[in-house]
């Protein structure tokens, strides 16, 4: 999966071939990623397999998911002239893509984790770049939600409006699901809330709700249901999320660590 990945990434970027090396014969050449700002690095095990296929080496200073600060040599490569220009624009995008995201996560990640709250990602990525960018959320220190509508049932207010009874659809879903997948059911308010935890859900998600409200869930829970998961979720931002880790749920999920990280600045400069 990663190979197809970075060959489809390659081959948008060179297209027919790289004119740059029409002009000039290739010589033997080194270079090194510098960092230009602070980080967390991931998109390692991606630049790897570009060295491979391009017949490249390279030698980390960091690993995935480690700090780094501005100046900091974050890699050196060696090769030939023709194969490090040809894939700088590549590995540099997916260095910056995959550790502009891990390094958001990781200060999502800092602020819950005195409070023992999982920090989920969602599937509010973008398309075709689903796994990448998950991979990213976790070297930034996140959970892997689900990664499609095969992998466990989600029962969001969409589905709801189709569904008369809960708990009889629940029952039924346990007949012909696999065994091992688990059945969320998303609510907005505590009475509906009260309607999952009876129909079976195994975790319950409070969708733009306030802490308070989650609060008075997760009492609730731990008073009636305590072996239901329960997840917060819907317009969570940096500022308000220590707040709902406050409420004891067990995870947080929040697409805004991958949909709205800004680019670190990262570069690579020829010796």
């Amino acid at each position: 999966m990663i190979e197809e990945f970075v060959k489809a990434s390659l081959e948008q970027d060179v297209g027919r071939g790289d004119l740059y090396a029409l002009v000039e014969p290739s010589v033997e050449a080194s270079a090194k990623i510098v960092a230009k700002s602070e980080g967390v690095l991931a998109g390692v095990p991606y630049c790897d397999t570009l060295a491979k296929l391009e017949g490249f080496g390279i030698v980390w200073n960091f690993k995935d998911a480690q700090i780094f600060k501005k100046g900091d040599i974050i890699a050196t490569l060696s090769g030939t002239s023709h194969v490090l220009l040809r894939v700088e624009r590549t590995l540099l995008n997916m260095l910056l893509h995959a550790s502009s995201i891990a390094t958001l996560t990781r200060k999502y990640a800092t602020i819950i984790e005195p409070y023992g709250t999982k920090l989920l990602d969602t599937r509010k990525t973008r398309p075709l770049l689903r796994v990448f960018e998950k991979y990213a959320s976790r070297c930034g220190g996140a959970v892997n939600h689900r990664m499609g509508l095969d992998d466990a049932l989600m029962i969001k207010d969409t589905h709801l409006k189709t569904i008369k009874d809960l708990k009889s659809y629940i029952e039924k879903a346990r007949k012909v699901i696999p065994f091992t997948a688990k059945i969320e059911v998303e609510v907005e308010d505590f009475e509906m809330a009260k309607v999952a935890f009876s129909a079976g859900a195994d975790i319950v998600m409070c969708d733009n709700m306030t802490p308070s409200q989650v609060e008075e869930i997760v009492r609730y829970r731990n008073a009636s249901y305590a072996h239901i998961l329960l997840e917060a979720s819907g317009n969570i931002s940096f500022e308000t999320i220590e707040s709902y880790a406050k409420t004891g749920v067990d995870a947080i999920s929040s697409g805004s660590m991958i949909h709205q990280a800004n680019w670190i600045d990262l570069s690579m400069k020829m010796d």
